[in-house]
């Protein structure tokens, strides 16, 4: 057993490589309504057969880095942000990464319009229906307090011309996780460095959910500070209580970003069940860091009751990869997620693989975020580019409550009955940067590497509209 109580550890940001971006063409723009957007041009349209198109914008403004908004639009567009920027974790346990001003840069390239995938991009690139009418409730678990969030959902939300979601309405509900209000922020040095920090990863799950589902209301449930450095059982439990608070809430789909490690504790009794409601659609992150060893999957993400979502890179057009550094890996402490099929477990000898699904999660292919809290530095982010499984899970989330299917959904089960169809399959790149496949004697190699079906890094594909869900 880990031992509880606050550990401490370095919340100091690592860079590592970015994936080998694929050579894309651009295709025809379609406007959003953002305020101060540019017109769109028009590309040929080169997208392989069955994968949807993502809409493309040209914004107006200025990157902190010296390029246009719209330049760096570009090098998004293509998966080439990351040959002229870094990217660096935005805290320890959370499964995002904020892009930076240069190649080893820390500081996080701010712009003042957004330049990374907005909604509609999405939208178009998942094949989803053009409304969405769902009323449900989607739940975001985070750490810390963010006491701007209100005020840059309600930009971000404008600026893409999605319907406005307040705390006045009813739409937006904030809770603390033991289902009280939530706490003041933090006055101190330490705290107040890392709610900055963490106030992006915030900002980027609730922009994901509102991108999936916008007619959705969302419930934003805030465990302690700490949760974001400490990987013990202190913070499993606040994160299992977060989860009972946001299913009490009555909340149709509830995603976590946050990872940990498994052991004994987590992935039996309590802190297990808490994650596992019929009705109810429960996504996690499965990581950053790619290839696990095939022991122990990032937790909560390897419980068998949720839906464990992993990542690809997402060019505008041109191949769709496995992102390098996408989460997948198995999980031996169960012989299978919900639902999962024999053909799946096989590829870690009968037990829980992971990913489930996916969706974009490439820093390089990032999305737009408006985070503007910044009581450490002084400097807000304005627009950002982020990206990480923490991009993906929410949204995936955000589909479950959109399509409104509550009453089948039992884990990722749904998922795995689901026709070929509903998925775009991702059937090329690989999660080998940190740990290797074949390093591991009875891996399968399906672990590593996007291949025809269902593989490690992507699951069964990213979705093709909402008939998964």
């Amino acid at each position: 057993m880990r031992r509880r109580g606050r550990m401490r550890i370095s919340a100091a940001p690592v860079i590592r490589r970015a994936a080998a971006p694929a050579a894309v063409t651009l295709l025809t723009a379609s406007l959003l309504t953002a305020a101060g957007a540019g017109s769109p041009s028009a590309i040929a349209d080169t997208t392989p057969p069955g994968a949807p198109p993502v809409a493309v914008t040209t914004p107006a403004g200025k990157a902190s880095s010296g390029e246009t908004t719209a330049q760096v639009r570009q090098e998004v567009l293509g998966g080439t942000l990351l040959r002229h920027h870094g990217s660096q974790q935005v805290c320890p346990r959370c499964h995002a990464r904020i892009v930076t001003e240069s190649t080893g840069s820390r500081t996080p390239l701010r712009s003042a319009a957004p330049d990374g995938y907005g909604p509609a991009d999405l939208q178009a690139a998942y094949g989803l229906p053009a409304v969405s009418t769902s009323d449900r409730t989607i739940a975001i678990i985070d750490a810390g307090v963010y006491p701007t969030l209100e005020k840059d959902l309600t930009v971000y939300r404008r600026t893409f011309g999605l319907p406005a979601c307040t705390t006045a309405s009813g739409c937006l509900t904030l809770e603390d996780y033991t289902g009280g209000r939530q706490p003041a922020p933090q006055k101190g040095a330490q705290g107040a460095w890392v709610e900055e920090q963490v106030a992006a990863e915030t900002a980027l799950d609730l922009d994901m959910a509102s991108a999936a589902c916008p007619s959705c209301r969302l419930l934003e449930v805030s465990v302690p500070w700490q949760d974001a450095q400490d990987d013990n059982d202190v913070s499993t439990g606040d994160f299992a209580r977060a989860a009972g608070t946001a299913v009490a809430a009555g909340a149709s789909a509830v995603s976590i970003s946050y990872g940990y490690t498994a052991d004994v504790q987590n992935t039996h009794g309590s802190r297990a069940s808490a994650f596992d409601h019929r009705g109810v659609a429960i996504t996690a992150s499965t990581g950053d860091e790619g290839f696990n060893g095939g022991i122990h999957q990032s937790w909560p993400s390897d419980l068998p009751s949720v839906i464990s979502v992993g990542g690809i890179t997402l060019p505008a057009s041109g191949a769709r990869t496995a992102w390098y550094a996408a989460g997948s890996g198995c999980e031996t402490a169960f012989p299978a997620a919900t639902g999962q099929p024999a053909a799946v477990t096989a590829a870690c000898g009968g037990h829980r693989a992971a990913a489930d699904v996916s969706a974009d999660a490439d820093p390089a292919t990032g999305v737009a975020v408006r985070d503007t809290y910044a009581p450490s530095t002084g400097e807000p982010g304005d627009w950002l580019v982020i990206g990480g499984t923490s991009a993906s899970a929410p949204y995936v989330a955000g589909l479950y409550a959109r399509a409104g299917h509550q009453s089948a959904v039992d884990g990722p089960k749904g998922l795995y009955r689901a026709p070929a169809a509903d998925f775009t399959d991702i059937v090329s790149g690989d999660n080998e940067a940190y740990h290797q496949c074949a390093s591991y004697p009875g891996v399968s190699p399906a672990l590593c590497t996007a291949g025809p079906g269902w593989d490690g890094p992507t699951g069964r594909g990213v979705p093709h509209g909402l008939g998964a869900f």
